[in-house]
């Protein structure tokens, strides 16, 4: 950090004296710069940089660590005190201190009780150059003590009637935080009516039938230890009555009708009042003789509670609460008294002087009553230290004259008084060292011509140097512009030119030395835009080119981007670009638009516009309807400082009226050859009254605007520059955060020429610890963007604010910002750290929260690393691959899924902030039971015969335990796809291979296969195929070879060689039934006649009496359908005494022969035994292998 020296820069004029710049700058102290290069040589004496809070209330169940940090060269050593007495470490086992500090660990939970550790403990720090303390820290554990028992009899009372339900916590430390609720863990709801109050009581205003419950709890938690005690049940009972007589407010808490209240400057000040009445009264607060602060003001408890945040003496007074229903009103007044603790007024700070020097230092604190005010120096009373004759005590202050190195301690100042002390540490650092030149040698700076040049001497001495600047080997004079030396050492150019190129010098001297640094400086030559884009009206379909040439610096190489509408070209071939040119071919509606070309180079950039209106084709000559053209003739009359009165003459509207003006500005002082739009009037003005902004150098333009489109821009008016004014305002996004662990980076959006209002602009950077007293410290730095504090705690709140100045005056005061100084990696492990194994892929994890002290920045989480180092199935061990898994925010517990089942895991957890993460806790061990394994790798079937199969496997890739066995279950499936009885198998886990018997030949089988561990079943493959038909064997040769398949199955019914049978069969019956069919149609006379009157049937064709024979054939005879029941009985056979004459007595049946002509050879027979009917055989139709077999 450069030295912080809050003087104003000087200026130089550059007309009357040469380039040699000297500064000489008489401080009382100075402060050291944490460079790494100083701090390995500096000695310094020690300063306390972390330490426990005064009152160190801890957890009894977890082990002590009492913080003592401090820094200084050399390296301090660490002692303690505890009760006033020097506690040695050494004699207690279960004490260790930190190593490189002065934390204390107290290992209680190894054996011990907290309760032997309470006391009073200070730290103290020592090195040869003196010895700071930390403040008395007072160790207590937390207690969180249990509910006297006790019995409560129900309470019973009527409608109407006030009640209090008296809570009485047991007394913890830290006290307990109450709240009611039900034996279902649900909150009481409460109300106007029913509240509860600061002590924890619960308050009725008046009671109702619908309070009748038995389970009124009050319950007490302990934040600390995280326990909740509970207080026995209290049972209500509300009786209803008719009518509840109405009453005015009386007060239940407080009582009486005046209190006192005290409390400390900075706390919340809270006052309650309670009352009861019938109606439910409501509460009213006023402060007599004052009013109640609006931002600081809150009512809590439905307005029974004030709440005054922050404190201070001007709140002490007489406050009134007013209870007010129908039927009355009552008043309470607390008079209310603001004590202090001390705060700082003026702290004492560090001071680094040379031999010889002066220096102060001043402790001021304010406090009510009056704090006392006690010097020590090392950690001893002042009174009783060697005496030094360099300093002289003042009351709060101590004053040095002529010191020397001996002269170097710590000087400690107690503020105190019977609310509190404040203790703090300010060493005395005697330096006599040389100058040294911080800023890296040879340094090139770059810079674009006219703009400001910055060049940097960052530099350190005791005593203080005097800076010196030289340009060239000569330090040769200065022709033109101002040089401005800043207190850092910083040389700022504010307008550098070419003729600024070359070597500059800084030198740093004091007594003890000289250090000198050479930069370079080289100007380069702005980007310029020499031939810009110009406005185009072109036809739609029609092809426009755009011009852009750059002229640049020929060491700095330029990228040309083009743009359209602000935005990338489209992606459409129709754009090109070639050096110079963009074109656009096939010009269409969606091109026109704002086209511009961009130049960049690593220093600066520049562009320029132009628009594109694009127009339908004129076939026809018609009236010229375009943009207007430019207004001219621009003058500036009524200059004042923050206006002025522009006017200008139309161009022509070229047949489409003017609707309005567009006036823009440029700002030729800051922002040179940049239009900004300024102000619109109507197409009917010819002038405009301008407000301007002080310190800007004006040029205005104007444009016309019709319904084409905008003209191209007027020449510029002459140049108007107003006057300097302070800033009107201050830099926006103001942020703080460290990037180290020991600092705050405090960043701004810097101020605009334009916005400057005039020369000399610079920021006053102030800043201040957020939840400290200290006052603000401010530097005052040149125009950038970024200020480092260095030094700082780590991960502290800090208040930030940065205003505007220049040399006219200040900016308003800006407002207040919150920052964070650096975080640091985590100092702890989450402890505690316990693994549940939930199932056989699942783990729960919970740890202990660190503590919030030790995070050292945001908190972003828990992150757990696990692995598996080997599993339970498998001996050799595989490459350990981590996972990780992150758990967002304070979360203490989280599920590890997808583990493998079997399997030994290893965890650990780390806690995560900003910065990083913190240790890993120790490596935490558990084991996944057994799960169900995966299914079978593969599963074939070989060398099928007719009876018999054999399957061949391998085992599961994931056993997920001890295979027990393998299960496999098959069944067959016929011709119809139909599945058969379920066949289950057992088979040994030590077998692959399997061959099955006595199956059914020409059968197609499917197999269901899985193994199975003690936990049980795990996924199956299946399978298909089929036996072999016979021994020759219908299958081809390689059937059964490989994985069996159901396009293998062999089915005879598809057989080419059987269906040819079949239709051979078929074409023989139906020549037979034909042949039989037509002889008998013939109409031959056969000896029949008695058979047919014996069985004589109204339904059957007649015989001739004459001979006996059978009548002429008939075909409506033939069709006529049979008579139910006539022919055949229900029991589907044909009787004896029925009629014989059937096919089968025709020579159709078995027992018939034909001759050659068709007629029978047997004599009929009509006692022969008929068959059964088809009615009782099988209603099954045959499949084509019975058929084949029965055919033979």
């Amino acid at each position: 950090m450069p030295l912080k020296i809050m003087l104003k820069k000087k200026q130089l004029s550059a007309g009357r004296v040469p380039l040699l710049l000297f500064l000489c700058r008489m401080i009382s102290a100075l402060e050291v710069p944490l460079d790494p290069k100083l701090l390995d040589d500096l000695v310094q004496p020690p300063t306390i940089t972390q330490q426990s809070p005064k009152d160190y209330i801890i957890d009894p169940r977890e082990n002590i660590v009492i913080q003592c940090e401090a820094k200084g060269k050399p390296p301090p050593s660490f002692s303690w005190t505890r009760n006033g007495t020097h506690f040695d470490i050494d004699k207690d086992p279960l004490v260790t201190m930190k190593h490189g500090s002065g934390t204390l660990i107290i290992n209680i939970m190894a054996e011990g009780k907290a309760e032997t550790y309470e006391g009073v403990y200070q730290c103290t720090a020592r090195n040869e150059r003196g010895a700071a303390i930390s403040n008395n820290i007072v160790v207590r554990p937390s207690r969180s003590p249990l509910w006297t028992k006790e019995r409560l009899e129900p309470i019973i009372l009527r409608n109407g009637q006030s009640l209090v339900l008296p809570c009485r916590p047991p007394i913890g430390l830290p006290p307990a935080i109450i709240f009611w609720m039900d034996n279902s863990f649900q909150r009481l709801p409460q109300s106007e009516r029913v509240s509860q109050g600061l002590n924890g009581d619960l308050y009725f205003s008046n009671v109702l039938p619908e309070d009748t419950r038995e389970d009124y709890i009050c319950y007490a938690r302990f934040n600390h230890t995280q326990t909740i005690q509970q207080k026995q049940p209290i049972s209500l009972k509300v009786i209803s009555a008719k009518s509840s007589k109405e009453r005015p407010p009386t007060f239940l808490t407080p009582e009486g009708s005046e209190s006192l209240k005290e409390e400390l400057r900075g706390n919340t000040l809270s006052l309650e009042c309670i009352a009861e009445g019938l109606p439910t009264p409501v509460i009213y607060w006023i402060k007599e003789d004052g009013t109640l602060p609006i931002n600081r003001t809150f009512y809590r408890n439905f307005k029974k509670t004030l709440q005054i945040t922050h404190v201070s003496e001007a709140d002490s007074g007489n406050y009134q609460c007013i209870a007010k229903n129908t039927l009355g009103a009552i008043h309470h007044t607390i008079s209310v008294t603001v004590k202090a603790a001390p705060y700082w007024i003026v702290a004492p700070k560090n001071l680094v002087l040379s031999p010889g020097e002066n220096g102060t230092l001043i402790c001021r604190a304010n406090g009510n009553p009056k704090p006392r005010i006690g010097w020590l120096t090392n950690g001893v009373p002042i009174e009783i230290a060697p005496d030094d004759p360099s300093r002289k005590i003042d009351g709060d202050t101590i004053i040095f004259s002529n010191v020397q190195e001996r002269s170097s301690a710590v000087y400690q100042c107690n503020a105190s008084n019977e609310y509190g002390y404040l203790l703090a540490n300010a060493f005395v650092n005697v330096l006599a060292e040389p100058p040294r030149i911080l800023t890296s040698a040879n340094t090139l700076y770059q810079v674009i011509a006219n703009r400001a040049a910055l060049l940097d001497c960052a530099f350190f001495g005791s005593p203080l140097p005097t800076i010196e600047w030289f340009k060239g080997t000569k330090g040769s004079a200065l022709h033109e512009d101002i040089y401005v030396l800043h207190d850092n050492g910083t040389l700022e150019i504010p307008v550098a030119q070419k003729d600024s190129t070359g070597t500059y010098t800084c030198v740093a001297r004091n007594k003890l030395g000289m250090a000198k640094n050479e930069v370079h400086l080289e100007i380069k030559d702005p980007t310029r835009i020499i031939k810009q884009p110009e406005y185009a009206v072109v036809q739609r379909g029609s092809k426009v080119s755009f011009e852009c040439k750059v002229k640049h610096d020929q060491t700095l190489i330029p990228t040309i981007m083009w743009l359209k509408d602000n935005g990338e070209l489209p992606n459409d071939e129709r754009f090109s670009i070639d050096k110079d040119h963009l074109v656009v071919t096939d010009v269409s509606d969606d091109d026109g638009g704002t086209y511009t070309c961009a130049a960049n180079t690593t220093l600066d950039s520049v562009s320029a516009s132009a628009v594109l209106r694009v127009v339908a084709p004129t076939p026809t000559p018609a009236p010229i309807y375009d943009v207007p053209n430019p207004p001219f003739d621009l003058e500036l009359t009524n200059q004042l400082d923050k206006s002025v009165q522009l006017t200008w003459t139309p161009g022509d509207d070229n047949n489409s009226p003017i609707t309005k003006f567009i006036i823009e500005y440029e700002d030729a002082m800051h922002e040179a050859g940049l239009w900004h739009h300024q102000a619109e009037v109507s197409g009917t003005q010819t002038t405009a009254q301008l407000k301007l902004s002080p310190y800007v150098n004006y040029s205005f333009r104007v444009m016309a605007e019709n319904r084409i489109g905008r003209s191209v821009p007027s020449e510029a008016s002459e140049q108007y520059l107003t006057k300097a004014a302070e800033p009107d305002l201050n830099p926006t996004a103001v942020e703080g955060l460290g990037t180290e662990p020991d600092n705050l980076v405090i960043t701004w959006k810097p101020l605009n020429g334009f916005e400057s209002n005039g020369p000399g602009l610079q920021y006053k950077v102030s800043w201040r610890q957020k939840d400290g007293d200290d006052e603000w410290t401010s530097v005052v730095v040149a125009n950038v963007s970024k200020y480092i504090v260095s030094g700082t705690p780590t991960f502290v709140p800090y208040l930030i604010k940065v205003q505007a100045l220049n040399d006219v005056g200040f900016a308003p005061e800006p407002a207040a910002v919150m920052g964070h100084s650096g975080e640091d990696l985590p100092m702890a492990a989450p402890g505690n750290v316990r693994v549940g194994v939930v199932n056989s892929t699942l783990a729960e994890v919970h740890w202990d929260p660190v503590p919030l002290k030790s995070i050292r920045g945001h908190l972003q989480g828990y992150r757990i690393y696990y692995w598996k180092t080997q599993s339970s199935s498998k001996r050799h061990r595989r490459h350990i691959e981590k996972k990780i898994l992150t758990f967002q925010g304070s979360k203490t517990h989280g599920m590890l899924p997808g583990l493998q089942p079997y399997s030994h895991y290893a965890l650990n957890v780390r806690v995560v902030n900003g910065k990083g993460e913190g240790p890993a806790s120790a490596d935490r061990g558990f084991h996944t039971p057994e799960g169900v394994p995966s299914a079978p790798s593969s599963l074939k079937i070989v060398n099928p015969t007719l009876d018999s199969l054999t399957l061949e496997w391998d085992p599961p890739s994931h056993p997920n335990g001890i295979l027990t066995e393998y299960v496999l279950k098959y069944q067959p499936i016929n011709s119809s796809h139909e599945l058969g009885p379920l066949v289950d198998l057992k088979i040994p886990a030590n077998k692959t291979r399997w061959t099955l018997k006595n199956l059914n030949f020409s059968t197609r089988y499917k197999f269901y296969f899985y193994a199975q561990t003690s936990v049980g079943s795990g996924s199956q493959i299946t399978e298909e195929a089929i036996t072999t038909v016979d021994e020759a064997g219908i299958l081809p040769p390689d059937v059964g070879a490989g994985k069996a398949m159901a396009s293998r199955q062999v089915d005879i019914a598809t057989q080419g060689w059987f269906i040819g049978l079949m239709c051979a069969v078929a074409l023989l019956i139906l020549i037979l039934l034909i042949v039989c069919f037509i002889r008998r149609n013939k109409g031959g006379k056969y000896p029949v006649k008695e058979k047919e009157d014996a069985h004589a049937d109204p339904e059957i064709q007649p015989m001739k009496e004459d001979d006996g024979t059978f009548g002429e054939y008939s075909d409506a005879e033939d069709h006529k359908p049979l008579k139910k029941g006539s022919r055949t009985p229900s029991d589907r056979t044909v009787k004896k005494e029925d009629s014989d004459d059937s096919l089968v007595d025709y020579g159709e049946g078995v027992n018939g022969q034909f001759n050659e002509d068709g007629s029978f050879i047997g004599q009929y027979s009509g006692k022969k035994e008929k068959e059964p009917a088809e009615g009782n055989e099988s209603s099954e139709a045959p499949s084509p292998v019975n058929a084949m077999n029965s055919f033979v």
